[in-house]
């Protein structure tokens, strides 16, 4: 089940949305793609040492490392991350609805269905973490299924010695790669929130390397394939005006029932990897909270431990970032939202894959974790100056947050003695 989190939440809206964003960067993603997939496993193989130390979270085993105010920011962007991130992968799942079926997902209606979206996944979560985790392993087994077609197509196609449509004549400059690596690169993230279940994986020191590993080296394979191959089936123009690429290469082949097909998968993938990020948003809140950082209202459980007022404060804020983009056309307001939700989440990276360097004496892990880390400076490049300063903005605002629940937590912990008489 962890593992299917791992694949269930990197393989969402994000594959199947962002050959619109790539197709005007030309031959710039030949080079991204395999980037981006090398950088990730180096990053992957810098938290799995991290994980080591057991199931308490990343938040625990950064603080030991750079103390608790660090850790504080880490666990913050990492929260930040995933609400934003959830706002990518709902509008991702509404647009291949609307590919399904146009006529009741029209383009005007792709917000409020991914509102809608949000609102039913939290719904779900607040069931618990095994409905939750269940919910993965189903979706998994149906969203590799656009997946594979596409990467039947693209070696059925090269082996019958037909041609593979020509890339835009984009030239291939440093700065196009790193944009084309950072986008890419959205697509892998979602594998870090295998660790945020905390207290709730069993066996974590082996349990979460494994699944990290393991689940993620398995998706870099299938992207490496799939992605590069849907920006060869398809022209370029035509990418970059699809609401769903990978439906629209099965068109041609197999006619406009299996694109319709496609588009439902999709949308399960996206549905999918949302149920994921809630997941993980409001374990991250929960334990956030536990430690003050946060309102303590969000410690609040039900059932079986659940944080279902986390769980509704991030899905909150993903429908607030939603409603305050809402002008943006679709392919604009994914493309902002994944370059401020990756440029928050390698805050995370960067800071584990230190700590997982302090942590690796030995100089074949340190050799991996540095290539991680240069991978990171390259891809935060990438991400674009709005992106990079909203970040700071986010970040920003977390630490008078945190201020101020420490005094409210000190003065709630003072007043009982200074009300105690004589």
């Amino acid at each position: 089940m962890t593992t299917a989190l791992v694949v269930g939440t990197i393989i969402g809206a994000g594959i199947f949305m962002l050959p619109v964003s790539l197709a005007p960067l030309g031959r710039n993603v030949l080079i991204g793609w395999p980037l981006s997939g090398f950088g990730v496993l180096c990053v992957v193989f810098a938290l799995a040492q991290l994980s080591k130390l057991g199931g308490d979270g990343i938040q625990a085993n950064i603080g030991r490392e750079f103390g608790p105010t660090v850790a504080f920011l880490v666990a913050w962007a990492f929260w930040v991350s995933n609400w934003v991130a959830q706002a990518s992968v709902a509008v991702g799942a509404a647009a291949a609805l609307s590919f399904a079926g146009p006529q009741l997902v029209g383009p005007d209606l792709i917000v409020p269905v991914a509102i809608g979206l949000v609102v039913l996944l939290t719904g779900l979560n607040a069931i618990g973490v095994r409905a939750a985790g269940g919910f993965s392993v189903v979706t998994v087994a149906i969203k590799l299924l656009p997946l594979l077609a596409v990467v039947w197509l693209f070696l059925e196609r090269g082996a019958s010695g037909a041609e593979y449509e020509p890339f835009p004549t984009t030239p291939i400059t440093i700065a196009n790669v790193a944009t084309a690596t950072a986008l890419t690169f959205f697509a892998f993230t979602g594998f870090e929130c295998a660790t945020t279940p905390v207290g709730k994986v069993r066996d974590p020191g082996r349990t979460i390397p494994r699944a990290l590993l393991g689940g993620t080296a398995f998706v870099v394979v299938l992207y490496l394939v799939a992605g590069v191959g849907i920006q060869m089936l398809l022209p370029a123009d035509v990418v970059a005006a699809s609401p769903a690429p990978f439906a629209d290469a099965l068109v041609s082949r197999w006619g406009s029932g299996a694109a319709t097909f496609a588009a439902l998968t999709i949308a399960v993938a996206a549905i999918g990897c949302l149920n994921g990020l809630i997941l993980a948003t409001g374990e991250l809140g929960y334990a956030m909270a536990l430690r003050g950082d946060l309102p303590a209202v969000m410690a609040k459980t039900r059932g079986v431990n659940t944080p279902v007022v986390a769980q509704v404060v991030g899905s909150g804020l993903t429908i607030l970032l939603l409603l305050a983009n809402s002008s943006r056309a679709t392919a604009n307001l994914f493309t902002f939202v994944v370059l401020l939700s990756t440029a928050a989440v390698m805050v995370v990276y960067f800071t584990s894959a230190l700590a997982a360097w302090k942590l690796s004496p030995k100089l074949m892990p340190r050799a991996v974790i540095a290539m991680g880390l240069l991978f990171m400076v390259f891809a935060t490049y990438g991400i674009g100056l709005e992106a990079g300063l909203w970040c700071l903005v986010l970040l920003a605002i977390g630490l008078p947050v945190r201020i101020v629940m420490h005094r409210l937590k000190s003065r709630a912990s003072r007043r009982p003695a200074a009300e105690t008489p004589g």
